[in-house]
């Protein structure tokens, strides 16, 4: 009996610290780092991928337990987010910041061995992430495009992580990160607006699931796919893009736009869910067929 609790106790420490890191998210990030990071470097290193992967998990997992624990009160009020382990009670204040500052350590260090200009740009996506855009959620819509920021380094820190500069190749990484954060975020404040609602989150442009958003979210759809196709044209040093490449991404381009001109015809929480799967889709995939291309050209 008491091993059954151990290990029921066991597996709720485990399901915390993974909600309160938000595994999934961090996960996804360090894919874009790793990715970035294959698309920069002249020789693969593993100890270098292996760094910029934990300090990567550490550095996204530190600035989602600092968002847990300002928004503590808000997150009680959301049904999406009532459950976490702060609000929940299954978890203190004092051992979240605990976690995140103890990750902040990690991932700065695991990135400075890499090179400081890789933990600079770290250091700056924690304090824009949950100094800036965190406390902005409440006050303005203007808040995503703060958050659009941090959320657009992961792809440009894995070149600076290989390269040790930052220059063309690492920015046009970043507006395309960038730009995609739009319509994906967009779309989650669309279908989720009632629940962002009590928590007195502003996530959509307008305020509102209206026109206004939905052309909003056609147009950052559309800038999406001509920045992910820029480095077929030369201009963008060593990031190079094959003309094939370029048309597979143009064509999951297509089908992403497709996805958010629906939303603008329907405006319907089910037609904002398939854009958000969409845009997940577009990004993942440009990022794998970016390296296929770059090792296959």
């Amino acid at each position: 009996m008491s091993r059954n609790k151990t290990s029921i106790s066991q597996a709720s420490i485990l399901t915390d610290f993974k909600e309160i890191t938000k595994m999934g998210l961090s996960i996804s990030v360090v894919f874009s780092a790793l990715a970035g990071y294959l698309l920069g470097a002249d020789t693969l290193d593993v100890k270098t991928l292996v760094l910029l992967a934990f300090g990567g998990y550490f550095m996204v997992g530190a600035s989602n337990a600092y968002n847990q624990i300002i928004e503590r009160d808000l997150d009680a009020l959301m049904d999406r987010t009532k459950n976490r382990p702060i609000p929940a009670g299954r978890m203190s204040v004092n051992m979240a910041f605990i976690i995140a500052a103890s990750f902040t350590l990690l991932g700065l260090i695991s990135l400075y061995i890499i090179n400081p200009k890789t933990a600079m740009w770290g250091a700056i996506s924690i304090f824009l992430y949950t100094s800036i855009y965190t406390p902005l959620k409440t006050k303005t819509p203007l808040a995503v495009f703060v958050g659009a920021l941090p959320g657009a380094i992961p792809f440009m820190l894995g070149w600076v992580a290989a390269q040790n500069s930052f220059g063309i190749e690492p920015g046009t990484l970043f507006a395309i990160q960038f730009f995609w954060q739009f319509p994906h975020f967009w779309a989650i404040g669309w279908f989720l607006y009632e629940d962002y609602e009590k928590g007195g989150f502003f996530m959509l442009p307008t305020g509102k699931r209206d026109k206004g958003t939905a052309v909003q979210i056609v147009i950052y759809s559309v800038w999406t796919v001509i920045a992910s196709i820029i480095p077929v044209f030369g201009f963008t040093g060593k990031l190079e893009l094959s003309i094939l490449g370029a048309s597979v991404v143009f064509l999951l381009g297509v089908m992403m736009v497709v996805y958010a001109f629906r939303l603008f015809q329907q405006r319907t929480a089910k037609a904002a869910k398939e854009l958000m799967l969409s845009s997940v889709f577009y990004i993942t995939m440009l990022q794998i067929i970016y390296v296929a291309d770059k090792f296959l050209r």
